[in-house]
């Protein structure tokens, strides 16, 4: 047999491009910096835009020199890549003091003003509770930080799709800077989806605002807002339905017991969005607002809900009482509501009954969480509901709270009951139920 002189190919040297890529989308920097080693092939796949279009650098608050490593290498990729970047996300991760706050605001500096020079395709940008009202962050550089992130969103204003500033914990006055960056071209921002949930500091009654009023006003093609209740007003919702009723489909509001959320809002305000935003769903997440009255005033029937979170975070409280919340509130949205979490300790109040006839009676519930004090008996009444098909439950997710240390009893009743339904829920549900002790 003759030897043409060719050394032998490995397979990998056939393997095509796309494939190549889509193996080298699951490699961390350095494997991927070690690949390209390998031959111009894999050097050239290395350096493909389509693996850097979307980044997550995290800023670790707690120094180690492996950590460091991964920074440095991460923050050099990104600037060397920066151009093909399309979905930014930047963590920070447990900050500690000020010198290191100090750092992350020259480094951020640094790598939006880059990206802001090089990059023409970003879409979305997520940094998440930065808390800006920390001691850690002094004034000098916590206004130098606000200041380049505003220069970075105007120039990136006319491609910026989404924007997530979750847990800025910002004044009002700064806060409308940065939000007013995206418009600041033109007077109008065509950005379709922002995230302002914790964005302002906490006890602000933002609804009052002729400032933020003004700067909501130049958002003409929102899509999806989530916010906090105590940005909401008439004057919000008629500025909604003005300028973003054509495309507005889902609003996520969170309403927490430390946030202002006294304020009087019109149903017939409400009513007037939801007529011209055909398409809105509204998502409610309660935090510690647990009192009826506080509730009635904020959950109108004219609201298009379609989820409902309501949270005690375990606090135990005698001055609230659930059930009216139940049989009075919440069942004025039979005809639309898909999703509810109950996270309660309600450990002086049955409400299994009250519970049961809310899940008959909303005939579009898909998704049910519960954690309460319930008679394990409920789980049992539940799925012989769903097996006669009296509802469309196609989640459940229970905690059976009790007052019990050993729980063995319920847990054997649970283990009964799972083998009465097993054909339905191995085949229909997404299902999960525990007992935990509550002691």
């Amino acid at each position: 047999m003759e030897d043409d002189g060719e050394p032998e190919q490995s397979s990998w040297a056939y393997l095509p491009d796309v494939c190549l890529s889509h193996v080298f989308h699951w490699l961390d920097d350095r494997d991927r910096s070690r690949a390209a080693l390998v031959c111009k092939k894999w050097s050239c796949t290395m350096h493909s835009g389509s693996l850097w279009r979307c980044r997550t650098i995290t800023f670790y608050g707690q120094p180690s020199r492996a950590r460091t490593l991964e920074f440095q290498s991460a923050l050099w990729y990104t600037k060397k890549f920066g151009k093909y970047l399309k979905h930014l996300e930047i963590k920070l991760s447990n900050p500690y003091n000020t010198p290191f706050i100090k750092k992350f605001q020259v480094i951020m500096r640094g790598l939006l003003s880059h990206l802001g020079k090089c990059n023409s395709h970003l879409e979305s940008l997520s940094i998440k509770y930065l808390e800006l009202d920390c001691l850690i962050w002094k004034n000098v550089v916590r206004a130098q930080f606000i200041k380049n992130l505003a220069a970075f969103l105007k120039r990136m204003s006319n491609q910026l799709d989404y924007l997530n500033l979750k847990g800025a914990r910002i004044t009002l006055e700064e806060g409308c800077e940065l939000l007013n960056s995206l418009s600041s071209l033109t007077n109008r921002s065509f950005i379709s989806e922002i995230n302002i949930e914790d964005f302002f500091s906490l006890h602000l009654s933002v609804y009052s605002s002729a400032l933020f009023h003004q700067t909501m006003s130049k958002f003409h093609r929102l899509t999806i807002l989530t916010f906090n209740y105590n940005c909401i007003s008439d004057e919000l919702l008629d500025i909604l339905r003005e300028h973003s009723s054509h495309s507005l489909c889902t609003l996520n509001i969170k309403c927490h017991i430390h946030d202002p959320h006294g304020q009087v809002v019109s149903g017939i305000s409400w009513a007037n969005l939801a007529k011209r935003a055909p398409k809105l769903n509204v998502n409610f997440f309660f935090e510690r607002v647990m009192k009826h009255d506080h509730l009635a005033r904020i959950l109108l029937v004219e609201i298009p809900v379609r989820s409902i979170s309501l949270r005690s975070c375990y606090f135990s409280d005698p001055d609230w009482t659930m059930r009216p919340t139940l049989t009075n509130l919440l069942p004025a949205y039979w005809h639309g509501l898909q999703k509810l979490t109950l996270e309660l300790n309600n450990d002086h109040e049955l409400l299994d009954n009250e519970l049961l006839q809310l899940i008959l009676s909303c005939k579009r519930l898909l998704f049910l969480k519960v954690w309460a004090f319930l008679s394990v008996s409920f789980m049992e009444r539940l799925l012989q509901n769903r097996a006669e098909r009296k509802c469309i439950l196609t989640t459940i997710k229970v905690r059976i709270y009790t007052a019990q240390e050993d729980s063995t009893e319920e847990e054997r009743l649970l283990a009964d009951i799972y083998k009465k339904f097993k054909y339905l829920i191995d085949s229909e549900l997404n299902y999960f139920v525990i007992t935990y002790p509550m002691v």
